[in-house]
């Protein structure tokens, strides 16, 4: 099965108003249009902010839903991924944060994993409490959660969920480099948080955005390091170099299952164990490296 390129579009954003750029989509209808226009175009995730009347953001479920309503109503051809922000305004009533995912059950559901001061001017707040809630909730409703960090510290905090259980992997980040109070946004740095991720979170996807100067940088850079990954990849192991992995387990069933619902071949071998004399089914991949 080939790898495919995922294109996300935040039509709206998380605080740009008309006044700033005449073309952001405020009102459900203009969201909804906007992102059926961006799947039309090839985008295949969409990152759903809201607005109030006057242009702020807001966490109103009835927003979020009359969204959905209209996109999911008036283009049945649409199959573009929603993901819901839970932190479209600075409210500290934890459940409105999560009310819309509870409702509409998107896809996924933005996890920001942790606190930061938001633009010189108000406190960004994920407590522990909070995110631990979310993450058991995301699970419970099927929401595959957006794990959006700020610097690297929040990577670190995304492993302690993951070793708690609040997280599960496979884990997928946004990087969100260049923001007020967070991380520059560099070539160094997006090197560094991706280092970072691969050193706490082994396994986990990745994508990521730049902030104003930065918007560029970081999209050429996500560019350079696939492109450059793929080249060392040719050059280590060739354009049709293929791997063989070796799967020895109890459940043995269940994971063939899973490999064939990738569209994936499997081969089950019968084997003996050398030490104990039991025998063992097990499960034999061939893949090419992605």
């Amino acid at each position: 099965m080939a790898k495919k390129t995922i294109i996300t579009v935040a039509t709206t954003g998380a605080w740009p108003k008309k006044e700033n750029n005449p073309n952001v989509p405020m009102t459900p209808r203009e969201i909804a249009e906007d992102v059926y226009d961006c799947w039309q175009a090839g985008a295949a995730i969409a990152h759903l902010h809201m607005r109030d009347d006057e242009g702020n953001g807001s966490m109103d479920t009835a927003k979020f839903r009359e969204t959905v309503e209209i996109l999911r109503g008036e283009h049945p051809d649409c199959d573009i991924v929603l993901n819901m922000t839970t932190s479209g305004a600075l409210i500290k009533d934890e459940d409105r944060r999560k009310a819309h995912l509870r409702e509409l059950r998107p896809e996924m559901g933005t996890f920001d994993c942790g606190s930061m001061n938001w633009l010189h001017s108000a406190v960004f707040l994920n407590s522990p409490q909070f995110l631990e809630s979310l993450g058991k909730d995301m699970q419970e409703w099927g929401i595959k959660p957006e794990i959006e960090v700020f610097d690297p510290g929040m990577i670190g905090n995304a492993a302690y969920f993951l070793k708690k259980g609040v997280l599960k992997a496979p884990l997928h980040f946004q990087f969100c480099m260049g923001c007020a109070n967070g991380i520059p946004g560099s070539m160094k740095n997006l090197v560094f948080m991706k280092e970072t991720m691969e050193t706490l979170c082994p396994g986990s996807t990745w994508s990521c955005f730049g902030v104003g100067h930065s918007a560029m940088t970081m999209l050429y850079g996500a560019v350079a390091l696939y492109v450059s990954s793929k080249v060392m990849d040719t050059v280590l192991y060739g354009l049709n170099a293929s791997k063989v992995a070796y799967i020895i387990s109890n459940h043995w069933q269940k994971i063939s299952d899973a490999i064939l619902a990738y569209d994936r071949g499997v081969t089950i071998l019968n084997a003996t164990g050398a030490y104990s004399g039991s025998e063992k089914h097990v499960l034999m991949v061939a893949f090419l490296p992605r």
